[in-house]
């Protein structure tokens, strides 16, 4: 978009220092498991970590517990934790927000829940993307909190950032669930070298059982049955959020400072869109497929309802 005022600025290449500083918002369920992976499995990208919490005592806690995990040496693998204010979020390579106004009970197992929070949470998310704007911020602005997908795009028109600046990390949950159920039930079993994931960590999801022998109705039974996992859990009177905080979080956030292949939502121009791709010294690499038109049509209608969103 050459109309872009910074436009120049936004296209000179980001720097890419070879391990990055991670600011956390929000040490709730999500937040504070996400930074226990990412203090375990984060030493050989990450150089420190600063955590923020609003609540009094939160982010004295977790400063205070997580600074006491060490390995049995050397002790200086991995990487330091920190307490900053919201002032200092956005002075670093990456800022994540696991943030929520509004998360609902265990008592609530039918319906969309992650669409229930995406007023309250639009609201909050659009406090920091302006935060952001203000500050010129260079790095990678990353939603974790739900719905992903809709509050990347509310990020991206709020910020001033350039789309290659926002990631959402939700889908990494839903391809593991599918794997999940791909190890339990043989009909699936295709998923586990042939499969795909496309499109919201919501009801919206596409699973593909394989790209080169794709069978609709299988592939749409289970993502129906990936798409409701968080309300089986539910059932059993717990909330779904160590798999999303790990497989979504932890794990596809390093696997992208690591340019590896991992699940996370990416601008198409229009929407946010979760698929799989990598990070390059060019920008960003999705993944290339020949999709068959059933698929096809999944993922456009997919990507209609987030539009309409």
């Amino acid at each position: 978009n050459l109309a872009h005022p910074r436009f120049e600025e936004l296209m000179a290449p980001l720097p890419r220092p070879e391990k990055v500083r991670v600011n956390l918002l929000a040490l709730g369920d999500v937040g504070s498991t996400l930074l226990m992976g990412l203090r375990l499995m984060g030493g050989d990208v990450i150089s420190s970590i600063g955590i923020c919490d609003l609540r009094e005592g939160v982010a004295q806690r977790w400063e205070f517990e997580l600074n006491q995990i060490q390995l049995p040496g050397p002790y200086d693998a991995l990487p330091p934790v920190e307490i900053v204010s919201p002032e200092q979020l956005f002075d670093g390579d990456v800022f994540l927000f696991c943030a929520s106004r509004f998360v609902p009970d265990t008592s609530v197992t039918s319906g969309d829940v992650r669409m229930a929070q995406y007023g309250l949470n639009r609201e909050l998310v659009s406090i920091y993307a302006r935060m952001a704007r203000d500050r010129r911020y260079r790095g990678l602005f990353c939603v974790v909190s739900d719905p992903v997908d809709p509050l990347c795009r509310a990020v991206l028109r709020e910020s001033g950032l350039s789309p290659a600046q926002v990631r959402g990390f939700g889908l990494g949950v839903m391809h593991a669930r599918a794997l999940y159920y791909a190890r339990r039930d043989p009909r699936f079993a295709s998923y586990l070298t042939e499969g795909r994931a496309f499109g919201p960590h919501g009801e919206d999801l596409v699973l593909a059982n394989s790209i080169a022998h794709y069978d609709d109705a299988l592939s749409r039974e289970l993502t129906e049955k990936v798409a409701h996992a968080n309300l089986e859990m539910r059932k059993l009177g717990y909330k779904p959020y160590v798999a999303p905080a790990l497989s979504s979080g932890a794990l596809s956030l390093l696997a992208l400072l690591r340019g590896q292949w991992h699940y996370s939502s990416v601008y198409d121009g229009h929407v946010f869109m979760g698929c799989r791709n990598r990070l390059t010294p060019a920008g960003i690499e999705t993944e290339a497929l020949t999709l068959p038109p059933a698929l096809q049509k999944r993922i456009d209608d997919t990507r209609a309802k987030l539009n309409a969103i």
